[in-house]
């Protein structure tokens, strides 16, 4: 059986993955925010923690290619944030959203748990288990994600596959304003050399623009505070 503990305080992909990053001479580009669309849960799952092929101690996982999603809350000048709070939320492999208005809710995946929050670590770090997006009608491929920094929500965006024939159709893509915007909301993913399951990885940094709570020389006061998710 999977061991929990060790999934959601930091796999051996988050650890590989991810490095200090130095802080920049130049401002970075920004990520480009996004509409936090429709189906953000309406009704939170029983567990919320970072790996949304397993709820709680079930042995079944949900179906969908296996995907580990990292990356790094930055500020603009590059500095890490540390206790950031991550959140992702995706459709099953069904196209199907926690929520009751989605499309095809009557095949949703009892399995999957299509939310997951983490908080970042003293180098800006965020680490999710999940699957590879899908396609539902009138949608690219796409996972929504937010951060929010001493309570308050200061980032909404979604996260599209690079290359992705269907995003030249997506409407999200579209409403983006230049190719740089485009660019910052694009993730390569990459099969894992040698896994046996397939299984893909995907990095995805998050610059974030000026906040209420931001100093002059680029760093943010404290956290979100409290974790919100059980550890095991």
């Amino acid at each position: 059986m999977l061991n929990r503990r060790k999934l959601i305080h930091g796999s051996a992909f988050m650890a590989a993955a991810m490095t200090t990053p130095g802080i920049y001479a130049e401002e970075l580009v920004k990520t480009a925010e996004s509409t936090e669309g429709p189906f953000y849960p309406d009704k939170l799952p029983l567990d919320t923690d970072n790996d949304l092929l397993i709820i709680n101690d079930s042995i079944t996982p949900g179906v969908g290619q296996i995907t580990h999603l990292n990356g790094k809350i930055l500020s603009p000048l590059g500095s890490p944030i540390r206790n950031a709070f991550v959140e992702i939320w995706q459709c099953d492999n069904n196209g199907a959203y926690l929520h009751a208005g989605s499309g095809n809710a009557d095949k949703r995946d009892s399995n999957f748990q299509g939310y997951g929050r983490f908080l970042t670590d003293s180098k800006g770090n965020y680490y999710f288990r999940t699957i590879k997006p899908v396609p539902y009608p009138g949608r690219t491929p796409h996972i929504h994600i937010a951060v929010s920094l001493n309570g308050h929500r200061v980032f909404t965006s979604q996260i599209l596959i690079k290359g992705s024939p269907l995003n030249q159709r997506d409407g999200v893509w579209r409403n983006l304003k230049d190719d740089k915007a485009r660019n910052s909301l694009v993730a390569a993913f990459n099969p894992i050399k040698g896994s046996p399951l397939k299984e893909l990885e995907a990095e995805f940094d998050v610059v974030l623009g000026q906040t209420a709570e931001e100093h002059q020389n680029g760093k943010i006061r404290g956290g979100i505070g409290k974790r919100q998710w059980r550890s095991r």
